[in-house]
């Protein structure tokens, strides 16, 4: 038996903000939203119904931002990874991160870590992984 990897939760402060600073980051949409959750899904994501279990398991993931009272104070012992392709400029791409408000981050790693440690407008850890073609 295997299930469909569906969600990612992220607690945070301020949902809406955390939501469309994630979905500008990754190019999504908003695919619902309410005062207890917003929840970000990739471009091509409908809400059609999915009748097999072949189709099921193709779908991506989403992310949820849920409301919680406490900011966040520890590292996170779960984070996102993002690559650019290798058409891309990287660099840029981190640029126009921190200009959006993320923040450099170290959480240990070494001066030659082939990822840069970042975090989002509410501290939560991501790494910009080296350009990729696959």
């Amino acid at each position: 038996m295997a299930l469909l990897w569906y969600t990612v939760v992220v607690d945070c402060e301020d949902i809406a903000a955390q939501a469309r600073w994630w979905a500008e980051t990754l190019g999504w949409k908003i695919g619902f939203e309410n005062g207890e959750e917003v929840v970000i899904a990739p471009p091509e994501a409908t809400e059609d119904v999915v009748e097999t279990l072949e189709e099921w398991r193709t779908q991506r993931q989403e992310i949820v931002f849920v409301p919680v009272p406490e900011g966040k104070t520890v590292k996170n012992r779960l984070h996102i990874d993002l690559a650019p392709h290798t058409s891309q400029d990287r660099d840029a791409e981190i640029a126009s991160l921190l200009e959006r408000g993320a923040r450099l981050a170290d959480v240990g790693q070494t001066d030659d870590a082939t990822w840069t440690v970042l975090t989002d407008p509410e501290g939560n850890e991501f790494c910009v992984l080296s350009s990729r073609d696959r």
